[in-house]
């Protein structure tokens, strides 16, 4: 397992990008790149990533490929696909983005439809419609897990596999506080996080590390924290991510910059207590 965050600061070349990933301990790294990056520049980062044994973690497609206004989904689409053939030229574990939304107003936001059979259905043809663009051989586009949002849990993400039906251009991208959106889930994450390995870890190429808090005033109320700060059994996370290929990305996110370095020691910690490592 590889553990990275992303570096706030800016790097003159491919060399000096990869350095500084290794000087912070890191395993993996985001290149960072536009999708019209030449050949030349995206060879360099290959390189330069082979040379430091650092894997390239995501590619990051944010957009909304079901948004209920057609020309906006077709723009997302194609973002996607780009998004995707680029991480395809990089070699990286694989292009992310969530499912998508059928708010109007919000690409990420909660909507009365988005459980709805016919957004599952959208679901299926927009991922079929990107990865049938671009035929990957080496990254896998990925959902990340939301709370409210296809997949928001382990079953959901199995039976949207199974009906897209593209094995190995389709993978698991697994963020389990995303998925912490209940009090039942925030008590019981050592099962819960059990039950995500088990059902979908074949399936994973890369996850996300942050914490959740449940709080103490109604109605319900659960917050994104630093890791080590919530109540997810970051011992069992890990325990359970070692068991997969070595090269599974793990990316700190949502922090303040200053507050990175704190959750790698913490996660560093974890690992050593359990007699595990990053690469």
């Amino acid at each position: 397992m590889r553990l990275y965050y992303h570096l706030y600061q800016p790097f003159a070349s491919a060399t000096e990008w990869a350095a500084a990933h290794r000087a912070a301990g890191f395993g993996a790294a985001d290149a960072l790149l536009e999708t019209d990056a030449s050949d030349a520049v995206v060879a360099a980062y290959v390189e330069a990533a082979r040379r430091a044994n650092l894997v390239i973690g995501e590619v990051g497609a944010w957009s909304n490929p079901i948004d209920p206004d057609p020309v906006k989904a077709a723009a997302a689409l194609d973002l996607c696909r780009r998004n995707l053939d680029l991480a395809e030229r990089l070699g990286a574990r694989c292009c992310v983005n969530i499912a998508g939304s059928r708010n109007p107003a919000k690409w990420d936001g909660p909507h009365a439809d988005n459980f709805s059979p016919d957004t599952f259905d959208l679901i299926v043809q927009s991922v079929r419609s990107i990865v049938d663009a671009v035929k990957p051989r080496r990254a896998a586009y990925a959902l990340e897990t939301m709370p409210w949002i296809f997949p928001s849990s382990p079953d959901e993400y199995l039976a949207l596999l199974r009906a897209i039906d593209r094995p190995g251009a389709v993978a698991v991208h697994l963020d389990p506080v995303n998925m912490i959106n209940s009090p039942a889930r925030a008590y019981r994450t050592t099962e819960f996080l059990r039950e995500c390995f088990a059902k979908l870890g074949p399936h994973i190429r890369s996850c996300h590390a942050k914490d959740i808090v449940l709080r103490d005033h109604l109605t319900v109320h659960l917050d994104e924290c630093r890791p080590g700060a919530g109540v997810l059994d970051y011992a069992t996370y890990l325990r359970e991510l070692s068991r997969l290929d070595p090269d599974t990305t793990l990316r700190i996110e949502h922090l303040a910059a200053e507050d990175y370095p704190m959750a790698a020691d913490h996660l560093r910690e974890v690992a050593a207590r359990n007699n595990l490592s990053f690469r």
